[in-house]
């Protein structure tokens, strides 16, 4: 399939390879400084992205107050989706069971 219109908008890559850096900082988090090194961005980018996951619900600042992680939220989400694979996936072996089963 062939794309006519470009509708790629450089703010919003970049806010979601700063999402994609996250994953594995659960416990630590990171601070403005190393997400930056991480995503390959400026450390105001860092900040100014963090601001707006913040906002979102999809980032938090740890206690100490010197560095982010992703919070439960997203991983609430991704076991949601990982519920609906396996309700999917019985419903796969159900239907294959009734086809398989000799009466």
């Amino acid at each position: 399939m062939t794309r006519k219109t470009d509708y790629t908008n450089s703010s919003q890559q970049r806010i979601l390879k700063v999402v994609l850096a996250m994953f594995g900082h659960e416990i630590n988090g990171l601070a403005p400084g190393q997400l930056a090194k991480l995503a390959s961005i400026t450390p105001g980018e860092a900040t100014r992205d963090l601001d707006n996951l913040m906002q979102a619900g999809w980032v938090e600042l740890l206690p100490q107050g010197n560095a982010y992680r992703i919070t439960p939220m997203v991983g609430q989400k991704a076991m949601a989706i990982l519920h609906t694979l396996s309700r999917a996936a019985q419903q796969v072996a159900d239907t294959q069971n009734r086809y398989t089963r000799n009466t």
